[in-house]
């Protein structure tokens, strides 16, 4: 246990700083082979990392920029049952789904993932037809949940709603034609990127050398040349197998391969905008017949609504740009069912996120919609024997890495045995009956689980630490100084952008920048 764990309640092992990155940057360039490089830290690689530590392998993982830079922050934070792939006949991926959300839900991150109520509004726009083709397919999804054998107390059945009980739960939906409502229930994470940073502090605490900053410039089956994005100092890093675990960028450091990115895009609106939302909502989408835009309350004051599908062409971007005929689009179809709509002047902020979908179509050819290819991933091992784990979704993080890290078992002789983390619990999880006993407010128990007592004890012995970041939203700035100390944050936009989303909200994030400064100086 390192002095900084000891002394603030840290997970043992598990806290990145500045200080641990240099160290262990200077060690995985000594010359020395690891078993394992990952490359990438979002969800997919973080659980690689993870995956591979727990195996007893010796594992270095980078990244150009930070935890969750990339897709992994960017998701509409649900947890997927695999409703959407069963309607398409994509049964394994749908039982996958299922599969991987009980184990969050259950054993690996109940303090950040839960159950999350959406109601569908049966509004004169949702056709008797369309309304028993939705229950069919809660109805399927409730039974997917029981193939999955994630336990009824943790997702409750769907049942039908009237009027009445449709307008408690949607207040903001419009009355005049209403004839009653679907609700039905789904995983949710706090935070996908606090996902992210807890895996990858998980792995670290496995003994795995976490280092953001780090760009990969050239990838073979023996390691990378990289480059120090702090320093500008450039080195080698030996392994004995690679993973490209890049998402979107995987094309970029992998001959031969083919990522089709689509943008899906969300609004952020401050809550008070829709009012009270016990749930979220379901709109269906006119002229689709299985897709919807979501409205997702976030607890901290604002409200997503989202998403898009639309393939991206040409160079791809570290941070994609919101199209004003996204905004559009999604302002449409959350009017649809509002007693007032939201004008275009009421959207405090928008994000998009890039999803990396393997490309399978013949070159040259233009292909299916975006929306049409599977979400199935693919472990794919190139001649030089790099391994690149590409395509899936935030839900099956975790068996993305175990394929990818059994095919790099296998295809360099590591010594490992079988995985393990299909029951082994993130940092901060706890049984539920356990995390609701904490002596910490339930916001930080959400987002921190046992950790959140060390973070409220920051701000009980000092109480400039309590007081919020910004004044309206409920980050505070113990939060700042404890992602600088324990959750490898280097910059400002680490600490607005990925561990708080202070900054999805621009007025916001300058609103808080000179404070994000302050707590990486104390750090």
């Amino acid at each position: 246990m390192s002095r900084t764990d000891a002394s603030a309640g840290a997970t043992p092992g598990s806290s990145l700083d500045a200080a641990r990155r240099t160290r262990e940057l200077a060690s995985s360039a000594d010359g020395s082979t690891a078993d394992v490089l990952v490359v990438g830290l979002g969800a997919t690689g973080a659980g690689v990392a993870l995956d591979a530590a727990s195996r007893g392998l010796s594992v270095v993982a980078i990244d150009a920029h930070d935890l969750a830079f990339g897709t992994s922050r960017w998701s509409s934070k649900l947890i997927h049952g695999g409703l959407r792939y069963l309607a398409a006949g994509q049964f394994d991926v749908a039982h996958e789904s299922a599969v991987e959300r009980g184990v969050l839900m259950t054993r690996t991150a109940p303090h950040l993932v839960a159950a999350q109520p959406f109601v569908l509004p049966l509004t004169p726009l949702v056709s008797r037809g369309q309304a028993s083709l939705a229950w069919a397919g809660f109805r399927a999804g409730d039974m997917l949940r029981l193939a999955a054998r994630t336990p009824r107390q943790v997702l409750p059945v769907p049942r039908r709603l009237a009027a009445a009980e449709a307008r408690l739960l949607a207040p903001a939906v419009r009355a005049e034609g209403l004839r009653g409502g679907l609700l039905s229930w789904d995983g949710k994470v706090t935070d996908d990127a606090r996902l992210v940073t807890a895996l990858a502090r998980t792995a670290a605490a496995h003994g795995a050398r976490v280092l953001t900053r780090v760009r990969a410039l050239r990838l073979d089956a023996g390691g990378a040349r990289f480059r120090d994005e702090l320093t500008g100092e450039e080195g080698e890093i030996r392994a004995r197998a690679v993973v490209n675990a890049t998402g979107v960028w995987a094309g970029g450091l992998v001959e031969g391969l083919r990522v089709r990115p689509s943008r899906g895009t969300h609004l952020v609106l401050r809550s008070r905008r829709l009012g009270a939302l016990p749930a979220g909502l379901h709109i269906p989408v006119p002229g689709e017949t299985n897709r919807f835009v979501l409205v997702l309350p976030q607890g901290d004051g604002r409200t997503y609504v989202g998403l898009t599908d639309e393939p991206v062409e040409g160079e791809i971007p570290d941070e994609p740009e919101v199209p004003e005929t996204d905004i559009g689009f999604l302002l449409d179809v959350l009017g649809s069912v509002l007693d007032t709509p939201v004008r275009r002047d009421e959207v405090d902020g928008a994000f998009a996120g890039l999803r990396p979908l393997l490309d399978t179509s013949a070159p040259g050819t233009t292909g299916e919609r975006t929306s049409d290819i599977s979400r199935r991933h693919a472990v794919l091992t190139s001649g030089e024997g790099v391994v690149t784990v590409v395509g899936g979704k935030l839900t099956t993080y975790r068996r993305m890495a175990e394929d990818a890290v059994d095919a790099a078992v296998a295809a360099h002789r590591l010594p490992a045995g079988p995985s393990p983390t299909a029951a082994l619990p993130l940092v901060g999880a706890a049984e539920p009956a356990a995390l609701r006993r904490l002596p910490a407010p339930t916001r930080l128990v959400r987002r921190y689980g046992t950790e959140a007592v060390a973070v409220h004890a920051l701000a009980e012995r000092d109480p400039s630490l309590a007081e919020p970041v910004i004044p309206g939203h409920p980050v505070t700035r113990a939060e700042l100084l404890w992602a600088v100390r324990h959750e490898a944050a280097l910059v400002p936009s680490d600490l607005l952008d990925r561990r708080t989303r202070i900054g999805v909200v621009p007025h916001d994030r300058a609103e808080a920048l000179e404070a994000a400064r302050e707590m990486l100086a104390r750090g």
